[in-house]
């Protein structure tokens, strides 16, 4: 049973092809950066980080860097080393989230942990912040520096709220939002935000900037919790109810917990909190989110966010790249297509 997740999109179907096309030779240098450091004398360092560095992900973090050195005008080469370490610490999160999460799959291969144990998986992870914090250093912007290392605390700030959070059906619409700032948005916020600052820009572009980001990965992650329970396996690259299986409390389950009756939410209680899934309880999840229209919602909060990020960039003149943003703004929010 799945739930057709009402995307409405403009026509031609929103991608992200225009901002690859104008980052490539920018992202290509990112690539051999990546490759690069990656190295080590300890082989599997190199084969954990590969796995998942090579698994197909859009690397949209770091061409946002890219991008928004662009839009703003920057010159040097920094953008690059930042956008890489921008990668590396996304890298380094999801090698950690799968370990926290009991993944087995991520990007539609077996997660890391499932190949190498959770050990390597985690200690992976902290070489790959590791390098991340001494391409920083190598740019030498300290103001860079502080945005992402302030970054890195604030993602592991909303790890732990998550996992304070998780299994928890109290959890509220307020405090799941602040999980994904922390969590996934900062992230987006500060691989935007280290673009004009490099570029010596203006305060006001630096916020909006970063407004963009912020407001960008909140949608993004919305959406992603729109599909868990409506989309397909082949598009988010693991199961359709691995969230609900995880026992994780997302949007589309924080709402239909709070608008339904008792026995309701005994169900959520029992399978979220309680681990207690049986055959036909994910079906029942998606029956009682259907009932309620939470996907339909969270689509409505995510597009809320995504015309936020959207506005954000009215301080900047018209421009090619402006225009693939505001594409990129609008594929997240029209992904299930």
């Amino acid at each position: 049973m799945a739930v057709v997740v009402p995307f409405e999109s403009p026509s031609p179907t929103p991608s992200v092809d225009q901002l690859v096309a104008l980052v490539a030779a920018d992202m290509a240098r990112v690539n051999t950066t990546i490759l690069s450091r990656t190295g080590s004398d300890v082989a599997m360092i190199p084969e954990v980080a590969n796995h998942l560095i090579s698994s197909g992900g859009k690397r949209l973090r770091p061409m946002l860097t890219l991008a928004m050195a662009d839009l703003t005008g920057y010159s040097g080469d920094g953008h690059v080393k930042l956008a890489a370490a921008v990668e590396f610490m996304h890298t380094a999160t999801l090698l950690h989230d799968d370990v926290v999460d009991e993944s087995d799959m991520r990007r539609g291969k077996l997660a890391a942990r499932m190949l190498w144990g959770n050990e390597a998986s985690v200690l992976v992870g902290d070489f790959l912040l590791g390098q991340a914090f001494r391409m920083m250093v190598e740019v030498g912007s300290l103001r860079a520096l502080d945005i992402l290392s302030s970054a890195a605390c604030t993602i592991a700030e909303g790890e732990v709220m998550q996992l304070a959070a998780a299994k928890n059906t109290a959890t509220t619409e307020d405090e799941y939002l602040a999980v994904v700032r922390g969590k996934t948005a900062e992230l987006f916020a500060a691989a935007c935000e280290v673009g004009p600052v490099l570029a010596s820009r203006p305060k006001a572009e630096q916020v909006a900037c970063r407004s963009f980001g912020m407001n960008l990965g909140i949608a993004f992650q919305l959406v992603d919790d729109a599909l868990d329970y409506g989309g397909k396996a082949a598009k988010l690259g693991k199961n359709v109810g691995d969230d609900f299986r995880e026992g994780k409390i997302t949007l589309p389950v924080v709402l239909a917990f709070r608008r339904g009756n008792d026995t309701e939410r005994a169900f959520w209680v029992r399978t979220l909190e309680r681990g207690e899934i049986s055959d036909g309880d994910l079906d029942h999840a998606i029956g009682l989110i259907t009932k309620h229209r939470t996907i339909e919602d969270t689509v409505s909060r995510a597009q809320h966010y995504g015309a936020m990020a959207s506005d954000a960039l009215a301080l900047f003149a018209p421009s090619i790249m402006k225009t693939a943003l505001e594409q990129v703004v609008a594929f997240c929010i029209a992904r299930s297509h």
